[in-house]
């Protein structure tokens, strides 16, 4: 398979589960102190890596949960913040400025934060209450399975939480499953719609931050493709009406409670256009993993299907994923 090496990201998975223990402590550090509310805060794909828990929840949880982009946060605040919130921010560099920003304002209020970051030594980790280094490991959202569903643990609404995190070591090597699993079907659509000049990306739920993310953030920011992402629900509102014969449109499919909302748009697309796409989390087995707990587990697993698109679109187009304009490059 190309640049795949399963080796390799099971020993990252590795290094990131070892981080169990420390971030386990946090969660009962921070639920000992009482939490009124729970804040998801960052900018770009860090939104998205997010969006799965706050959407676990919102479905699963009494805690009260709210999510905003770092940028606003700073710019209007937020009611509900006070001194027993707890707000989560996500950035993988370290250094992300609008985050930082935020993390300097919620200091300055007093307010209880959590840094989740890749690398020592960031200006992140110096300014929130507790700091999270996954060590660059994979999957990235494995700091916050362990955070927010020792959380629910602990607050009485998750008590598989032993079970879930034991099954959680295997994760990684049931994500290299996928990756090989889907990495034929992420050949021919890579090859199939390497230059379509708009695609529409839909997906819903627990999924709706990745759709986002896989526009947005590798579509157009690593391989300068126009699209459009929109929910499954809010599809049937505008959007609908640009699907033509020869308009690519992709569905990411969910195994939760939203599955139905995606199938309604399954139904519609295929009648319409002939470059219709989906993706669907349950046709991929997860070696290790209980049926009970896929549901948790549809964001990474889709991130590694569509891995294998993204590999395959930066060999056939020639286009290397890190390359930029002006994301870095330029001040702005």
């Amino acid at each position: 398979m190309l640049n795949f090496d399963a080796t390799e990201m099971e020993e990252k998975g590795k290094r990131i589960y070892s981080i169990r223990t420390e971030v386990e402590e946090i969660a009962k550090k921070v639920h000992e102190a009482g939490i009124s509310n729970i804040f998801f805060t960052a900018s770009g794909g860090s939104v998205a890596v997010m969006q799965p828990f706050e959407y676990i929840l919102t479905t699963k949880s009494t805690i009260p949960v709210f999510s905003m982009t770092a940028a606003e946060l700073v710019l209007t605040g937020h009611k509900q913040l006070n001194e027993k919130s707890l707000v989560i921010l996500y950035s993988k560099s370290g250094d992300t400025k609008e985050t930082i920003k935020a993390a300097e304002y919620l200091k300055e209020s007093n307010i209880p934060t959590v840094g989740i970051v890749s690398k020592e030594k960031t200006p992140l980790e110096a300014l929130t209450t507790y700091s999270i280094n996954y060590l660059d490991g994979r999957p990235q959202e494995m700091p916050l399975y362990f955070l927010i569903m020792s959380i629910m643990n602990l607050n009485g609404e998750f008590p598989e939480y032993p079970r879930f995190v034991e099954e959680l070591k295997q994760l990684p090597k049931a994500l290299n499953a996928v990756r090989e699993q889907a990495d034929e079907k992420g050949k021919i659509y890579a090859e199939a719609f390497q230059n379509d000049p708009y695609q529409i990306w839909i997906g819903s739920g627990n999924l709706w931050g990745i759709t986002y993310s896989y526009s947005m953030c590798v579509l157009e920011e690593s391989q300068w493709l126009r699209t459009k992402s929109v929910s499954s629900p809010e599809f049937f509102h505008g959007t609908l009406e640009l699907v033509e014969k020869d308009v690519c449109v992709t569905l990411l499919k969910t195994e939760g409670e939203t599955r139905s909302l995606d199938e309604r748009v399954e139904r519609f697309a295929k009648q319409y256009t002939d470059k219709f796409t989906v993706f669907d989390t349950k046709e991929y087995d997860l070696p290790g993993i209980s049926t009970e707990f896929r549901e948790f587990f549809c964001a990474p697993v889709m991130w590694a299907a569509l891995g294998r698109v993204s590999v395959h679109l930066e060999h056939i187009r020639n286009h290397s994923l890190d390359t930029r304009r002006y994301y870095r490059v330029v001040e702005y």
